[in-house]
């Protein structure tokens, strides 16, 4: 969560710094992507070859180390984050913004046309309802924690860096609810919860709230149309809602993994605001407790406030501008991604 540190003016550093940006454009989108491995998310394979497509893992490098690997490249993905479940404030920042920086203008430096940011649709998500929300919503003035904050201002550099007068052009994807075979956050916390009998309870009034989600099995499809093949003046200055397209009942998913690996499905409400303001105390409990032990909870303010509410988002600009898709179905997505996590399956 932000420090919640004043200034003179009586509003918070990010805040602050927020109000000297200019509104965000009208054209901002969310997205969704996925990652298996880069040439199946980021290229069609029917038009790209494989030795057309280079990859280079690394969280935060200097220039320096970037540079080779950029040079004589046309479109660059820039998918590096740290896990948002992570408590390292530090490494947020210095991953998602300053090293954002970095990749900007070593991308400028070597020459590179395009940029595509893996954002978060939780830059425009305050902790409450965003029913089929579309490109015009503003970022979050009181993000939901310390991670999305830094997503903000990473997707604000990389936007504001487009520059069609120097051939540079810049986008950003915001993944929601990213889930799929061997995807080390959503399927393992959740089955850890389960295990250690966290996941009785639904938060919320359940049947009703509804999210999107995009899956690893959606990711390859994602782009019917290479990147590269995309005019770059549709492409510039812009963000897309790239989902499922196919909203889901929350817990209805949860349930679905859960029972797909042998554990119960929750079946006892809480309501909303307990389960948050709860969340938020142990959360409070875990700052005041950082000096002395490092605890790393699974029930936080982020966990409750995505559970208890409705988000999904509209992808039809992605439609019109770039003839987007869904090749997946949410049945196949969920059964694969079961599939694939079967040596955590309970054994009774």
């Amino acid at each position: 969560m932000s420090s919640g540190k004043k200034d003179f003016t009586g509003k918070t550093p990010f805040e602050a710094e927020m109000e000297q940006v200019d509104k965000p454009t009208t054209d901002l989108v969310t997205s969704t992507l996925s990652t298996e491995d880069i040439p199946e998310v980021s290229i069609d394979t029917k038009k790209v070859s494989q030795n057309q497509v280079r990859g280079k893992a690394s969280t935060y490098a200097p220039a320096s180390d970037l540079y080779p690997a950029v040079k004589g490249v046309s479109t660059v993905f820039h998918c590096a984050s740290p896990s948002p479940s992570s408590n390292n404030k530090e490494l947020f920042y210095r991953v998602n913004y300053i090293g954002t920086k970095s990749v900007i203008e070593t991308c400028k430096q070597a020459g590179v046309q395009k940029l595509i940011l893996t954002s978060s649709a939780s830059v425009i998500f305050e902790g409450v309802d965003i029913k089929n929300g579309t490109e015009d919503l503003p970022y979050a003035m009181k993000p939901i924690d310390y991670y999305t904050e830094t997503k903000i201002l990473q997707e604000r550099e990389v936007l504001v860096a487009n520059n069609p007068e120097k051939n540079f052009f810049t986008t950003a994807i915001r993944p929601h609810g990213i889930f799929g075979p061997r995807d080390p956050q959503l399927v393992p916390t959740l089955i850890d919860a389960a295990k250690k009998g966290m996941m009785k309870f639904i938060i919320g009034p359940g049947p009703s709230q509804q999210l999107q989600l995009s899956s690893e099995l959606r990711a390859r499809p994602t782009h019917p149309r290479s990147w590269g093949a995309v005019s770059n003046f549709t492409f510039s200055l812009q963000a897309f809602h790239i989902t499922n397209d196919e909203p889901i009942p929350f817990w209805t998913f949860l349930s679905r993994i859960l029972t797909g690996l042998n554990y119960e499905a929750p079946k006892y409400y809480i309501p909303y605001w307990v389960a948050y303001y709860l969340a938020l105390m142990l959360s409070l409990l875990v700052t005041v407790l950082s000096p002395v032990v490092q605890l790393k909870p699974t029930f936080t303010p982020m966990r409750v406030a995505l559970a208890g509410t409705s988000h999904y988002y509209s992808c039809e600009k992605a439609k019109k501008a770039m003839g987007y898709q869904p090749l997946v179905s949410m049945d196949d997505a969920v059964e694969r991604t079961v599939q694939s996590f079967h040596h955590l399956r309970r054994v009774e």
